[in-house]
């Protein structure tokens, strides 16, 4: 039962980071090539990531790539793109299982966030943007460097909130388990 509550979790989070990706977010050109999405998009990969687990979190990162794309293709599919989606679930998931053991404090979950942004959004973006399409690095770093200044502590805040929800105590969460 609880593998397919999680399957069903999962589905879900994958749908939604989709529509708020691709539908209910900014997006700014650079030479041509999207250069710059801010919006939630995200956030229900890394929240799968922290809820269920670093490889849960990647599934859902490189499936909401694989699909969106597929729903509605921005350019050509490029596979260095999904890869980094599938860190950005991986990786705070890690980090708050394996390096913290929970997700209990909002500071836990807020490192755990920037690290996985620093890694996916701030350093392979524009490095696979530069080697795919010669987009210059400072061109697409610098702004993903404040998007992730803005983007962060509310990804944190939000995961945080979202995870002392009631339904998530048969993951494990609890109210009490938060405080």
């Amino acid at each position: 039962m609880k593998r397919t509550r999680s399957l069903i979790y999962m589905s879900f989070l994958t749908a939604l980071s989709i529509v708020l990706m691709r539908v209910m977010s900014f997006r700014f050109s650079i030479g041509g090539i999207e250069g710059i999405r801010i919006g939630l998009g995200s956030l229900p990969i890394v929240f799968a990531g922290i809820a269920f687990g670093p490889v849960h979190g990647g599934i859902v990162g490189a499936v909401t790539d694989i699909v969106g794309y597929l729903i509605s293709p921005m350019g050509g599919y490029v596979p260095h793109i999904t890869l980094s989606y599938f860190l950005t679930g991986f990786i705070p998931g890690a980090i708050t299982h394996y390096i913290f053991k929970s997700a209990n404090k909002y500071w836990m979950i807020l490192i755990a966030v920037i690290l996985g942004q620093i890694v996916t959004s701030i350093i392979l973006i524009p490095y696979f943007l530069f080697s795919l399409f010669e987009l210059p690095i400072v061109t697409t770093r610098v702004p993903k460097i404040f998007q992730v200044i803005i983007e962060a502590p509310v990804y944190a805040y939000l995961i945080k909130v979202l995870l002392e929800l009631k339904p998530f105590e048969s993951l494990g969460f609890s109210n009490s388990s938060q405080k």
